[in-house]
């Protein structure tokens, strides 16, 4: 499951070995400077969220997107489930232009990182 913190140092996204596997991803943090804003996506939304074409990285129709999403000049970092609330940060300066993050406490994390 991946695992988001919000530090002094900015946000830390960390994947598990088989999400890093399967996904082609790799532990991403973000300098504060570089967020540009954040909201919550609530549960029910969470995979439909994730627009574009997977290049690289796994999709399970109705399940799980995990990997990078590209469309019309964007590229997003990917891992949601179903059921899951997930956290969208948008980017600036950064090799993604969003993150999407399922995470259980999206809401909050959004609010501190909107500060």
């Amino acid at each position: 499951m991946t695992t988001v913190r919000l530090t002094a140092t900015g946000l830390d996204v960390r994947f598990t070995a088989w999400e890093k596997a399967l996904g082609l991803v790799r532990d991403v943090r973000v300098p504060p400077a570089a967020v540009a804003g954040a909201e919550a996506v609530p549960a029910a939304d969470s995979l439909a969220a994730a627009r574009g074409l997977r290049a690289p990285g796994l999709g399970v129709p109705g399940v799980r997107r995990l990997g990078t999403w590209r469309g019309r000049g964007r590229k997003a970092l990917v891992s949601v489930r179903r059921g899951q609330p997930a956290l969208r940060v948008r980017l600036t300066g950064q090799p993604w232009d969003e993150l999407l993050l399922g995470t259980d406490d999206a809401a909050a994390l959004a609010a501190a990182l909107g500060r």
